[in-house]
């Protein structure tokens, strides 16, 4: 038989409704524990106001909510199943010869479009207001003013830097390299601008490689411009930094601040000047997977929630959805670091959660259930 378009958009709207309320509680929960985190780190600075607290807890959310996603698929699926058993809405639909598919198939569509518009959406615009949040925490919480980026061109840096005798105060340089080498973490044609804090050029550093030690850049044979026009060479040029190679990585390696649609050519770029990109690929084809994963979720669900009224045992469903949340979060997070340290490979640690999911739920089903 046929299931018709008003049944089917009513299971529709209520699994769209309990996901969407189940979301907006758990959202509701980590602001409230991340904004107290944030006033605690807040009163250990001066001059941060408690309405600028408040906005970057706003900006951190979106980070959290992407890792929340599944759980709000799998238990709002749940859910939804035990209301509709509940008032014996899915026996009727047995005993009329419905299909278990037909009225998990509304479900299904919901859970898909939920994982392309996470994609399309909600990662790009959650990747923009983290990367606001991030720049926040670094001015006011953190107080630091390094900045590093890659483009084509190559590395970029830019950092505090003690100009040394005859000048007043410190300033900051901004650093270049083509291409790194990382397994001495070598930079190549390095290019070292340096200013003072009223922005007035005070010298050029150019130098074939440079070497990040503890606490220092070290330029190997580098020319140095004065800004009076005066060219001097040396065999080594040492320059503080409280920067170190795990700050430097991090800052790549970062998935949260980089939406979907930048990501591959931002992973070119990376490995076009000597990055590992890993990390980010698995990252990527991560949020390939979603709209398949969370499909995998809803029959998760109806594993454990659809059976017939006469089993029902509330205790035992939360218990199953909240094990069967931790194994596939526990799962997922494990391949995901295989995959970004090349113990695997990346499409494997990316899209086995959700091809196992996928598949143990159509197992399942098909051996639970009689059509």
């Amino acid at each position: 038989m046929k299931m018709s378009a008003t049944f089917s958009r009513y299971i529709s709207l209520k699994y769209l409704r309990n996901t969407f309320f189940l979301l907006l509680a758990l959202m509701g929960i980590i602001y409230l524990f991340d904004t107290v985190e944030l006033i605690r780190r807040a009163s250990k600075v001066d001059d941060v106001p408690l309405s600028l607290v408040m906005k970057m807890g706003l900006f951190k959310l979106p980070e959290v909510v992407q890792i929340l996603f599944p759980f709000a698929i799998l238990f709002g699926a749940m859910f939804t199943f035990w209301q509709l058993n509940r008032r014996q809405e899915l026996v009727i639909l047995r005993s009329a010869g419905f299909s278990v598919w037909q009225f998990l198939a509304p479900v299904i569509c919901v859970a898909m479009l939920i994982g392309f518009l996470q994609i399309g959406v909600f990662n790009p615009v959650g990747a923009l207001l983290v990367g606001k949040y991030e720049r926040l925490e670094k001015t006011f919480l953190k107080q630091e003013d390094s900045q590093v980026a890659v483009f084509k061109e190559g590395l970029w840096l830019r950092q505090s830097v003690d100009l040394g005798k005859g000048y007043s105060g410190k300033g900051y340089v901004i650093l270049n390299a083509s291409r790194i080498e990382r397994k001495d973490w070598r930079l190549n044609d390095v290019k070292a601008l340096f200013f003072d804090q009223d922005d007035n050029f005070v010298s050029r550093l150019d130098g074939a490689s440079a070497i990040l030690r503890n606490g220092y850049w070290v330029f190997v044979d580098p020319l140095i411009h004065q800004a009076n026009g005066e060219i001097i060479r040396v065999p080594e040029y040492r320059m503080p930094t409280y920067l170190t190679i795990a700050d430097v990585e991090g800052t790549f390696a970062s998935t949260t601040t980089l939406s979907f649609w930048r990501l591959r050519g931002h992973i070119q770029t990376l490995e076009a000047t000597g990055f590992d990109a890993s990390a980010l690929r698995v990252h990527y084809h991560n949020l390939l997977s979603q709209p398949l994963f969370y499909v995998g979720m809803v029959l998760l669900a109806a594993i454990v929630s659809m059976r017939p009224p006469r089993q029902r045992q509330g205790l035992i469903l939360f218990s199953s959805g909240v094990f069967i949340g931790f194994v596939v979060f526990f799962m997922t997070s494990f391949l995901q670091a295989l995959g970004a340290s090349q113990q695997i490979p990346v499409i494997l640690a990316a899209w086995s959660p959700a091809l196992i999911c996928f598949l143990l739920g159509i197992s399942a089903i098909i051996n639970l259930e009689d059509g």
